[in-house]
């Protein structure tokens, strides 16, 4: 699943309460498998951090998987070592598959971590 180009996230909405999905690009974390990485490029401003910022449950499902794994997120606004690795394993996955200049795009994204239930 690692080598898929996107997974998508279901979280809810923080007015309507309803199911919102997304499709976004990710990583896992080498280092704590049971964690997936994302990138904000909207910052805390993003719909879907904002929801997340509410209710941090979800569900992840990768490629044309139709499973659907609990998750429970992490926004990582702290210049930590964990935000810094997601920086970096999230643009090395995107930048070395030939998608342009991505590095104003990983230096301003906010990180979120998703752990897996």
């Amino acid at each position: 699943m690692a080598e898929d180009d996107f997974c998508y996230l279901t979280t809810t909405g923080r007015v309507s309460g309803e199911p919102h999905e997304i499709e976004i690009w990710y990583e896992i974390d080498p280092v704590a498998p049971a964690t997936v990485f994302l990138l904000a490029g909207g910052g805390h401003g993003s719909d879907w951090v904002r929801n997340l910022a509410h209710d941090p449950s979800g569900s992840l499902r990768f490629g044309t998987d139709p499973t659907e794994q609990a998750v429970r997120a992490r926004i990582l606004d702290e210049d930590d070592e964990e935000s810094e690795r997601a920086r970096d394993l999230v643009y090395a996955k995107y930048h070395s598959r030939g998608h342009g200049d991505l590095r104003d795009w990983r230096a301003r994204a906010l990180p979120v971590a998703l752990d897996t239930a």
